[in-house]
């Protein structure tokens, strides 16, 4: 599997393509916005756009997937039905942030913990993973050794929980309960900023740092 970042909108959000190497079909990963540089690096690559896949419900996430759906004619599917609500105020969030107005879109399949997706010859594994958001899933190749991880984590921070709905033991525990157990030698894309790895996080990271965790639990 190739994978490109995109980086898009003001919030410069890693939009991210994945292009099957063996059929060269292909899935974009949160389309905040930018569609013209999205749909340069697919026709780029002579990939064939076949879903879109969301993490999470936010403005700089899946702003533009609507109209890049109906560019393509491609089904959009996550997050998790907890989002709803954010998708629902996706014009409203657009005008608040001086965004361009958002194509409407509903997900053509909602996405639970324990579900996959897949395109071309590719599966990923959804994990739902609530903090950032109630409906927050994170996508994970075990073949890859990748996982997509939105606003759940970063190269030394985590998401924010102070947004509607968020809730910060949630998003610890998605983090502990459902990332870590996946494999130190995992690389994520979060949703900003550089890529780095599971074992990485979990040495050096100021929040979820194994030694942070147990004194947090002593």
């Amino acid at each position: 599997m190739n994978v490109t970042l995109i980086p898009v909108t003001p919030f410069q959000q890693n939009c991210t393509l994945l292009v099957c190497d063996a059929t060269k079909r292909a899935a974009v990963v949160d389309p905040g916005g930018d569609i013209d540089r999205i749909a340069g690096e697919i026709e780029r690559q002579g990939a064939t756009l076949e879903k879109i896949f969301l993490t999470h419900g936010h403005l700089d996430h899946c702003g533009g997937a609507g109209a890049l759906a109906q560019k393509y004619s491609v089904p959009i599917e996550g997050p998790h039905p907890d989002d709803a609500f954010w998708i629902d105020q996706l014009q409203a969030q657009s005008a608040r942030f001086g965004f361009p107005e958002p194509q409407p879109f509903t997900p053509d399949r909602w996405l639970g913990d324990g579900d996959t997706v897949t395109f071309g010859d590719v599966t990923l594994d959804v994990l739902h993973c609530p903090g950032h958001t109630p409906g927050h899933v994170v996508f994970f190749s075990a073949d890859e050794r990748l996982a997509s991880v939105g606003d759940v984590l970063f190269a030394g921070s985590i998401g924010r929980t102070d947004f509607p709905r968020g809730n910060h033991a949630d998003l610890i525990a998605s983090i502990r309960d459902k990332l870590w157990p996946l494999g130190d030698d995992v690389t994520f894309i979060p949703g900003h900023g550089p890529v780095s790895t599971f074992g990485q996080e979990r040495q050096t990271n100021p929040y979820v740092a194994d030694a942070v965790l147990a004194r947090s639990a002593v």
